[in-house]
């Protein structure tokens, strides 16, 4: 249920829909408000200030009247700028980036800045009465209220000299590439090295239960339970709490089939428990209910989805059709921001314990290899056949380079960096070519004798300086 909540607030805070929707309903509850504290007086003050002009019934009624009409008005135009926006971006940078534009802050308080004041203008007017216009009733304007809706206007000038200057800049490229990164490096230091429960040792393999051994017996495998998914579609959330609650409570050993980002049908088993005769009815609908299934990948829990953004932008920019190196270079470079980020860290362990230290939770491991591939690996045949963006790819590498202090890990960049040269070899000609493989021999050099890595990194060349 909690995983569920959660998905529900991440739609919440994604969706066009809420602020504005939130923001009308304030603007309804503030003029009942305003006409309230009218209707009792409380707005004798005003009479006091003789710079402030007291409004007649038909002025009122004409000036609220007008404000409602533009207010519409321009919040159709609001709506028809961000979907024109919206369209243009999906085209361009491609269509998993709607939601980053769908989700901006800035085009909700906007549009809800514009029918709020609208809103608020239709039910003030209606409250305006002229003498005589029904028996034994006075005249009454809401001074106030009408006040309130001119400074509202105000403010809506303000969000449309706002508005006019936000949405070129939210679907400038460098921007789009620039919140997707930070998504990244934020969702890496959530992520790393907190994960599910308590990390056990790798070398604590011997915990692990017989019936989940590659070599398991069929007895084995079949004291084993699956707990079988009733959606289709992608994993959005794992509750990771909730699965060492109910695998605690009836001290069983979980091994998850997914992690958040792949994809489900339903039938599909998502954890497997063992032993599979303590499996109740009761844990089993607490385990599935750990899963959040949704019709598209997110970024919640789902490093995978945000880098796959930024490759995707990057191939794009470097197909034969665009044929624009540098905003794959600026995909490289947050892409190598954040692979050195997570350089630094340690990846968790598949093994997760809980309060008592007892196996509960087998999960997928997660390997720095992974993620290289992930990011570099996809990318590569692309950069490749590419002068400007095979260097700056190499640069990101030896930026990742110099982050890494693991043996192991420096492998894999060198092995990343020499499929690159490969790759290069075959694509480039001439002194294009020369020049890629010229720098991958560089960095091939610098990550096999760390004391050159040292020194030209030292020399402010390419590598930790300028490219």
């Amino acid at each position: 249920m909690r995983a569920r909540l959660l998905r529900l607030a991440h739609q919440l805070r994604e969706s066009y829909w809420f602020v504005p929707t939130v923001m009308a309903v304030g603007a309804l509850l503030l003029a009942a408000g305003m006409v309230w504290l009218d209707s009792h007086h409380a707005t004798q003050w005003m009479d006091r200030l003789p710079w402030l002009y007291a409004a007649r019934p038909d002025g009122a009624r004409s000036l609220l009247s007008s404000i409602g009409g533009s207010m519409i008005g321009v919040a159709g135009t609001t709506f028809s700028v961000t979907i024109a926006a919206v369209v243009y971006a999906s085209g361009q940078y491609g269509p998993r980036l709607l939601s980053n534009f769908m989700s901006d802050r800035g085009n909700q308080v906007t549009l809800g800045t514009f029918i709020a004041t609208f809103l608020y203008s239709l039910v003030v007017v209606r409250t305006i009465r002229s003498p005589g216009e029904a028996a034994g009733e006075a005249a009454f304007v809401p001074q106030l209220a009408v006040l309130v809706g001119v400074l509202l206007v105000l403010c809506s000038i303000a969000v449309l000299i706002y508005f006019i200057h936000h949405v070129p800049s939210r679907i400038h490229i460098n921007s789009v590439i620039e919140r997707i990164g930070d998504s990244l490096l934020k969702e890496i230091d959530e992520r790393f090295p907190v994960f599910v429960g308590k990390a056990l040792d790798q070398r604590d393999d011997d915990r692990i239960p017989d019936a989940f051994r590659p070599d398991a017996s069929t007895t084995a495998i079949e004291r084993r339970a699956g707990i079988r998914a009733k959606h289709t579609g992608y994993i959005q959330l794992i509750d990771e709490d909730a699965l060492i609650c109910a695998a605690r409570e009836s001290k069983l050993v979980l091994r998850l089939q997914y992690q958040s980002g792949d994809f489900v049908h339903r039938g599909s088993i998502l954890v497997e428990a063992w032993p599979g005769d303590a499996l109740e009815d009761e844990a089993q609908t607490a385990l599935r209910a750990a899963f959040a299934i949704g019709s598209r990948r997110t970024g919640m829990q789902d490093l995978r989805f945000l880098i796959d953004e930024l490759v995707e932008i990057a191939a794009r920019a470097l197909s034969p059709g665009v044929n624009d190196p540098f905003t794959a270079n600026s995909c490289l470079d947050w892409l190598g921001a954040a692979l050195s980020d997570l350089a630094r860290r340690d990846l968790p362990s598949r093994l997760r314990a809980d309060d008592d230290g007892e196996l509960r939770v087998i999960a997928h491991p997660l390997t720095f290899a992974g993620f290289i591939d992930r990011g570099f690996g996809a990318l590569a045949q692309y950069a490749s056949a590419d002068m400007i963006a095979g260097k700056r790819f190499l640069a990101a590498l030896g930026d990742v380079a110099l982050s890494c202090g693991a043996a192991s890990r420096v492998a894999i960049l060198a092995k990343q960096a020499s499929q690159f040269r490969d790759l290069a070899d075959g694509a480039l000609k001439g002194s294009n070519r020369d020049a890629v493989l010229d720098r991958a021999d560089e960095l091939l050099r610098a990550l096999a004798q760390p004391d050159y890595k040292r020194r030209l990194r030292d020399s402010q060349a390419w590598l930790g300086g300028t490219a």
